[in-house]
C-alpha cells in the first residue's frame, strides 16, 4: 500500500490534469470546473435586463400600433423610420443583455422586438420601392 501512496503522490493534481485536457486513467477527458459553473446573477442585473426588454416592448407597441402622426412623406416619414429603427436597436440592446445574463425568456421577447423593428423598417422601405404597382414617395413635393 505504501508503494501505491508514493505513486499517487507523484502524479499531478486532478484539477490541473483535467484543465490541461489530458484524459485521466479512470475515464475520458473531464471539463474544467469553470466551464460548467452556473452564471451568478444579481437582482440588479435581472431587473435591468427586464427593464431593457420591457422598454423595447413598449417602444415596439407605441411605434407599431399607436403611432399618432401621419407618416406618408417628408420629415414625418423620416421621424417614423428613425423610430422604427429605434425599435430594432432597443430589441438588439435587450437581446444582448439577456444573452450575456443567460435569461432565456427575456431573450426570446427581445428577439421578437428586434423582428418587429426589422419589419417596421422593412415596410417603410418596401412601400417606397418599385415592388408595389404604385410606389409611395419619400418627399411630399409633387414632381
Amino acid at each position: 500500500m505504501a508503494e501505491i501512496d508514493k505513486i499517487i503522490a507523484k502524479q499531478p493534481a486532478a484539477g490541473a490534469q483535467a484543465s490541461a485536457g489530458r484524459a485521466s486513467p479512470s475515464g475520458p477527458v473531464q471539463r474544467a470546473a469553470t466551464d460548467s459553473a452556473p452564471v451568478v446573477r444579481s437582482r440588479r442585473a435581472v431587473l435591468t435586463t427586464w427593464l431593457r426588454v420591457s422598454l423595447g416592448v413598449t417602444v415596439a407597441a407605441g411605434v407599431g400600433l399607436a403611432w399618432p402622426y401621419t407618416h406618408a412623406c417628408g420629415f414625418p416619414l423620416y421621424g417614423y423610420a428613425a423610430a422604427a429603427a429605434g425599435v430594432f436597436l432597443a430589441g438588439i440592446w435587450g437581446a444582448v443583455a439577456s444573452w450575456t445574463r443567460r435569461m432565456a425568456a427575456a431573450h426570446v421577447i427581445a428577439l421578437l422586438v428586434t423582428l418587429t423593428g426589422a419589419l417596421l423598417v422593412g415596410k417603410v422601405f418596401l412601400d417606397r420601392s418599385t415592388y408595389p404597382g404604385r410606389p409611395a414617395t419619400w418627399s411630399c413635393t409633387s414632381p
